[in-house]
């Protein structure tokens, strides 16, 4: 089973875990340039992953229900408000998502000091719910 990870582990991954499992988190958007970097294939809608926390532990199943490949500047206020951290604007979910995808980790991650996102910029916006929890919070 693929796993499903949301940011890089630490504190901002523990967040967003926490979100999902409260049922509050039932959207992401990643990059196509991540997913092309690492020669993964896009979320495809009935696929099941493994969410891992930042130990590394399993903790739910995810099923994509959605996948749109879009630009980033044609992601919506519904989307942006499902990604359950407390976006109230696509603006204020564009700023945080900006910041992170410029972020001195993600540019290390992409192997480009100098990597940017920009209105143009493809991203994949996607909708998802939970199959499955374990009761300690930990699958496999």
């Amino acid at each position: 089973m693929k796993h499903a990870e949301f940011a890089f582990p630490g504190p901002l991954r523990d967040k967003l875990i926490a979100a999902i499992l409260r049922g509050e988190k039932t959207s992401t958007t990643g990059l196509v340039a991540e997913y092309e970097k690492y020669g993964e294939e896009l979320p495809s809608v009935g696929e099941r992953e493994l969410m891992i926390d930042s130990a590394g532990n399993g903790v739910a199943v995810l099923e994509t229900t959605e996948v749109r490949v879009l630009p980033l500047s044609e992601v919506d206020l519904q989307h942006a408000l499902d990604e359950g951290e407390g976006f109230t604007s696509v603006a204020e979910w564009r700023a945080d998502h900006t910041d992170y995808w410029q972020s001195a980790e993600m540019r290390a991650a992409m192997e480009d000091p100098e990597f940017t996102v920009d209105d143009t910029t493809q991203v994949v916006a996607t909708r998802f719910m939970i199959v499955a929890v374990s009761p300690t919070e930990r699958i496999g």
